[in-house]
């Protein structure tokens, strides 16, 4: 009988919760907007997008570039550093608000912070949870989820209360994550550090492009998905005289119910196998999102809650494909698929603003609820793999 590794959970748990307080700073920018409107009367949809995407691009387009530095060194400073950077750069927000340059600047360079940490952290969960992978990554993803679902209900109040100087404040939660990092992350030498090349990358590129094309354009298209519905809700909230509160607790609903629907997908893709749970989680969100738009009350709430928890069921286990693709490169992988695909979604978030400026937000809202569609299409060609259950299973036999 093999010997059962124990599962360090003291130091997932630490990166777990830097993750949450991590994420609840990468929902931001998007709960200004409303605040934005108001005090700038040329704070059109297509700014709101160019201002969200300036930080989604920078965050999501570094991460290969650390996530290869991390394979090849080992270390684990860039995650309580990226985590404090990003902090900072968004507690200075507030006080620029009145000058857009200025603010999207800011945005570029607090992406930097995340993009520094989630390569790092999320590789370090992995190595530690043994062969229990898909469950546990899940875990860490909804922990971040649900600092994304937070950030809504705790930033939204607090603006409304003092106004967006207020933004100096919020730089304390970093700083005290940033320290819990700093003492509790784990070491360099669980990390290792391959002496790879990149060249030897390359190849290894090359040769799973295939199917890593897929795997990209599934997490890009839902991560477009993703990005237009947290930047235009919000907006269209407000045009239906919705107040900042009541939205921020709807945009909390379907970030919630995401991070639950994150955990399940985790548990689903393990006993039924990672492309099963991408493409059915992603085609069955697109009626419910259209149930939501077209109805109201109670019934309305419950389609926004199931959307949420089908589109973000798959965020984890597309890494973990990723990974299982390219599995000497665990961390390159992570930014690939947490950062890279990510950022091509995000950077045509701007072509939707300015549909929606043109157009109207119902019709921009509209044509975003067909991309899951799309990326479920997508994730048919895919590589089906044995699930993760029955490949432990076929070892313990062994």
């Amino acid at each position: 009988m093999a010997n059962k590794i124990r599962t360090p959970h003291a130091k997932i748990g630490v990166l777990s919760l830097a993750h949450m307080v991590n994420d609840i700073y990468s929902n931001f920018l998007p709960q200004m907007l409303p605040f934005l409107v108001v005090l700038s009367a040329d704070f059109t949809a297509t700014r709101a997008a160019i201002l969200i995407s300036a930080f989604t691009i920078t965050s999501s387009f570094v991460q290969p570039i650390f996530g290869f530095f991390l394979d090849h060194q080992g270390k684990r400073w860039l995650v309580h550093v990226g985590t404090l950077w990003m902090a900072v750069m968004l507690s200075m927000t507030g006080l620029v608000h009145n000058n857009y340059i200025l603010l999207v600047i800011l945005a570029g360079l607090a992406g930097l912070g995340t993009a520094a940490f989630h390569p790092q952290a999320s590789t370090m969960v992995s190595v530690l949870s043994g062969d229990r992978k898909a469950v546990i990554l899940s875990m860490f993803v909804a922990c971040g989820s649900c600092g994304f679902a937070l950030s809504p209900l705790l930033l939204v109040p607090l603006f409304q209360a003092y106004g967006l100087q207020v933004t100096t404040v919020t730089v304390i939660p970093g700083i005290l994550v940033a320290v819990l990092l700093f003492y509790f992350a784990p070491r360099d030498n669980v990390l290792g550090g391959a002496q790879t090349s990149l060249a030897q990358v390359v190849s290894t590129l090359k040769a799973a492009s295939k199917e890593l094309s897929s795997i990209i354009g599934v997490i890009a298209i839902r991560a477009l998905a993703y990005s237009a519905l947290i930047t235009l809700l919000p907006l269209y909230f407000k045009s239906q005289n919705l107040s900042n509160i009541t939205a921020s607790h709807l945009i909390t609903i379907m970030l919630l119910t995401g991070a639950i629907g994150g955990i399940i997908g985790g548990f689903i893709s393990d006993y039924f196998g990672r492309k099963r749970l991408i493409v059915g989680s992603l085609i069955a969100c697109v009626p419910f999102f259209f149930g939501f738009f077209y109805t109201q009350g109670t019934l309305s709430t419950v389609f926004l809650a199931l959307a949420g928890a089908c589109l973000l069921s798959s965020f984890s286990v597309t890494v973990i494909a990723a990974q299982e693709v390219i599995p000497d490169n665990k961390a390159f992988a992570a930014g690939l698929t947490m950062g890279f695909a990510n950022g091509l979604g995000a950077f045509f978030v701007i072509p939707f603003g300015k549909i929606a400026d043109i157009w109207g937000l119902p019709i921009a809202i509209n044509i975003v609820f067909l991309l899951p569609l799309i990326a479920g299409l997508i994730a048919l060609f895919m590589k089906k793999r044995p699930a993760a259950r029955a490949e432990r299973h076929q070892t313990l036999d062994h």
